[in-house]
């Protein structure tokens, strides 16, 4: 383990005087897209402090310039590379969370006493807390209530957004200045940001497409075609839709950015983690095995025992969902996960159907 002396020297944040900053964020999480958004931001001109709890990692891009594991062969711009939370949150206008779904109350509770007044707390994660059933604005409410929180999120690979190719989110917040500061910090000519106040929509638009694309990939492993595909997308969004509006979203969230717009790049890129794993299920894997496989966090694959029971404690059914949860079980086999699908009794393609 590398000492922090040794990392906090490697690179020295350049002074004002040497080039035009605006803003001053931390980024908490050097995975693939807080890496992402820490080169965005760092390219808009903001004064960039990455943490990571993997030090050798930042060391890694410190030196190197590259975060060979999550982004291999994208060159990152300077930035603060941080062995401590406190270093990274010192001052910071914005502190952008590029944690996992399931640790990101660990994570934040270890933050919250550096995050300073008048910080904005951005968050990238796609998930719902299991045992708690709680979005990561519920979570950030109950960890720091008084720092304005804001979710980012859309159809956003960060292989992509590394690379300067063109993509749109939404930034969504119960703080409508939060919410246009935070537009205002990641807008760019590349990276279009748009403000929706639904902010539970937003969040659960991005946490259950995850578990949709596991049954898309499931289908393409199965061999099942583009049809197939197709009908889990659209009955996908239905059920997202159902769960949603129980719980107070606006409908219109869904066919926006994270609703349609993630859950279709989500089924159908090659980048998604959660596409893939599916794909190595349908094609014979263990679902415990295809998580490995994939190498990085499946969020899909732990948020869906919690949006299960979500619907449940709602009462709004959600087939895709129940199925995905008794395969991961082993309840149920990838062939027996579609046969009960797609022998449901007759309903109507209404979003009670």
């Amino acid at each position: 383990m590398p000492e922090n002396s040794i990392l906090s020297n490697i690179i020295e944040p350049q002074t004002a005087e040497e080039r035009p900053v605006s803003r001053t964020v931390a980024v908490i999480g050097a995975g693939s897209w807080g890496t992402a958004a820490a080169k965005l931001l760092a390219e808009n001109g903001h004064d960039v402090a990455i943490w990571d709890r993997n030090l050798d990692r930042l060391v890694e891009m410190a030196e190197k310039h590259e975060n060979s594991k999550y982004l291999p062969g994208v060159e990152l711009p300077d930035f603060s590379y941080c062995p401590e939370l406190e270093m990274a949150l010192d001052g910071a206008d914005a502190a952008v969370f590029g944690i996992p779904a399931q640790h990101f109350r660990e994570v934040l509770k270890a933050a919250a006493p550096y995050i300073e007044p008048g910080t904005i707390l951005v968050n990238l994660a796609k998930g719902i807390e299991r045992g708690t059933l709680k979005t990561m604005s519920e979570v950030a409410a109950e960890i720091a209530p008084h720092v304005p929180y804001v979710a980012l999120s859309g159809p956003s690979h960060a292989e992509e957004i590394a690379r300067r190719l063109p993509a749109s989110v939404t930034a969504s917040s119960d703080d409508p200045e939060a919410a246009k500061e935070v537009q205002d910090i990641f807008m760019n000519d590349n990276f279009r940001v748009y403000t929706n106040p639904d902010l539970t929509g937003i969040e659960l638009g991005g946490a259950l497409k995850n578990i949709i694309a596991l049954g898309a990939g499931i289908s393409d492993g199965l061999g099942y075609g583009d049809s197939a595909k197709a009908a889990m997308i659209t009955r996908g969004l239905t059920e997202i839709s159902r769960l949603g509006i129980s719980l107070g979203a606006d409908p219109a969230s869904f066919a926006g950015l994270s609703g349609m717009g993630d859950l279709i790049v989500t089924c159908c890129s090659q980048h998604s983690r959660n596409r893939r794993c599916g794909l190595l299920i349908g094609q014979g894997m263990k679902p415990e095995e295809a998580v490995e496989a994939v190498g990085m966090v499946v969020e899909g694959f732990y948020t869906a025992d919690a949006a299960w029971e979500l619907a449940k404690k709602q009462g709004v059914e959600m087939p895709i969902t129940e199925a995905i949860c008794r395969l991961i079980h082993g309840e149920l086999s990838a062939e027996e996960a579609v046969k009960s699908l797609m022998t449901r009794s007759r309903k109507s393609e209404s979003i009670n159907g």
